[in-house]
């Protein structure tokens, strides 16, 4: 089993609907196990800030599935969920993304592991600090803690009242 840390967001429609959604169709993805799910928090919208906010969370799971694998049945449990092309940083029912990959380094057009942008957002580091604090970066050699602490995103990121129930 690999361990894997996701990221999920959503900001359209009944966002907690949509994270539970998500949490489930990766939960049902063969041979794969929910092994924790960070608290949901609200955050402002990164990148593009003129949508509504964000709800947010991190998932670990164990997973059999190699990243390639992994990536097609991540943007089937989107499309599952609803996920319509909204274009970069654009509002969205449902965004899944791979952020750490049980060490792995991949580089390739459409899947990048670690997640290039994580070291930057506050709104991904500070659900996968509460779920994930001593995990270590395998390329810049952190912990997701010391990330968080370096992080020069100052966007709004708070603790919700929302959970996701799997």
């Amino acid at each position: 089993m690999f361990r894997v840390f996701l990221a999920l967001g959503s900001n359209l429609g009944d966002r907690s609907a949509h994270l539970n959604a998500a949490a489930g169709a990766i939960g049902r993805i063969p041979g794969t196990v929910v092994v924790a799910v960070s608290p949901v928090y609200e955050t402002q919208p990164f990148g593009r800030t003129d949508q509504g906010p964000f709800l947010n969370a991190a998932m670990e799971i164990g997973t059999p599935l190699p990243p390639r694998e992994l990536l097609g049945a991540v943007q089937e449990a989107e499309r599952t969920v609803g996920r319509t092309p909204a274009g970069r940083w654009g509002p969205r029912e449902i965004d899944i993304d791979i952020l750490l990959y049980d060490g792995l380094v991949v580089q390739e057009p459409d899947l990048q592991v670690p997640h290039t942008g994580l070291p930057e957002r506050r709104f991904v580091l500070i659900p996968l600090r509460d779920i994930a604090e001593d995990v270590v970066h395998p390329v810049s050699g952190l912990t997701v803690t010391e990330m968080a602490s370096a992080c020069t995103d100052s966007t709004r990121v708070v603790r919700s009242a929302y959970h996701i129930r799997i």
